[in-house]
């Protein structure tokens, strides 16, 4: 525990810190610009559920990499041919790959002569990928609301480790049963049953009659 004077001290840091870290946020934002002029137009973004926890140091080193690789093949991409895509950059990966929900995941040190094919001859996939996503966040929202409305919960929200997929399942089979004791309540769906600090219930996705299925 933190005495009053580790406390002062503790803040003193971080705001000195301050100026630093929104000059990095700065070349950081700058580098996911160049990334997406030199591929085509895909924006450059960070999941959180989908990728290891990244301070902005390691962040900026992995952009960082990538950049200067791209600099220095000049594997042409024509203006705005990939424009409305995504792609997430990974250090745990070797091959370039297509994820269920639209965007690309990309390695750092991966072959660029094959990325280049990859994220051309995959576009089109990824595209009717992102449009399924989003048909799934607009069912996802509805049901939440619904969910919200029917057990009249105070607040009704989901861990970023839930998959939209997951929250879609979870709300359908709460919406199939009477569930007055949920009146007033928080209600976070998760991985585990919980109660949180601040009085929250949480419950996993893959609940069922009382328990959570496999």
């Amino acid at each position: 525990m933190l005495g009053t004077m580790d406390v002062h001290h503790h803040w003193t840091k971080l705001f000195e810190r301050l100026p630093s870290y929104f000059d990095l946020q700065r070349k950081l934002m700058f580098l996911e610009d160049q990334i997406s002029y030199l591929l085509g137009g895909i924006q450059v973004v960070y999941i959180e559920e989908l990728q290891p926890v990244l301070t902005l140091e390691e962040y900026y080193s992995l952009l960082d990499v990538f950049y200067n690789r791209l600099l220095k093949s000049r594997i042409p991409f024509h203006p705005r041919s990939l424009r409305g895509l995504q792609m997430i950059l990974n250090s745990d990966r070797y091959a370039p790959s297509l994820h269920d929900l639209g965007h690309f995941n990309i390695p750092t040190l991966c072959d660029l002569v094959y990325l280049q094919w990859f994220l051309l001859t995959k576009a089109q996939q990824a595209r009717e990928n992102m449009k399924r996503k989003n048909e799934l966040k607009v069912t996802e929202s509805e049901l939440i609301q619904a969910s919200t409305k029917k057990f009249s919960l105070e607040r009704f929200y989901k861990d970023p480790s839930v998959s939209s997929v997951q929250m879609v399942d979870c709300c359908t089979r709460l919406l199939d049963r009477p569930l007055p004791w949920l009146h007033g309540m928080h209600l976070c769906v998760s991985n585990f049953y919980s109660v949180m600090q601040d009085g929250d219930l949480c419950i996993p996705w893959n609940w069922k009659n009382g328990r959570a299925t496999k």
